[in-house]
């Protein structure tokens, strides 16, 4: 599937991204989600860059500029 713009689209989730983000972000759970393993384990170790990064993931996954490990863009809810 393409956005209006013709960018691929993910079949993740955002809601589902979102979801961990907010509640398990600090870990990088979210990334994990969409297989961005070496990023999810950079946040693990280093507390979500004590929480910050998860804060700034969390306004880029609601804004719908997150991507997957694939470059597809989280556009469904």
């Amino acid at each position: 599937m393409l956005t209006a713009t013709g960018q691929p689209v993910s079949e993740k989730s955002r809601l589902a991204a979102a979801l961990l983000c907010w509640f398990v972000g600090v870990f990088g759970v979210h990334r994990f989600y969409v297989g961005k393993v070496g990023t999810g384990i950079l946040m693990l170790v280093t507390f979500g860059g004590l929480g910050i990064w998860a804060l700034i993931d969390l306004i880029v996954i609601l804004v719908g500029s997150f991507r997957d490990k694939e470059g597809k863009v989280l556009e469904n809810w």
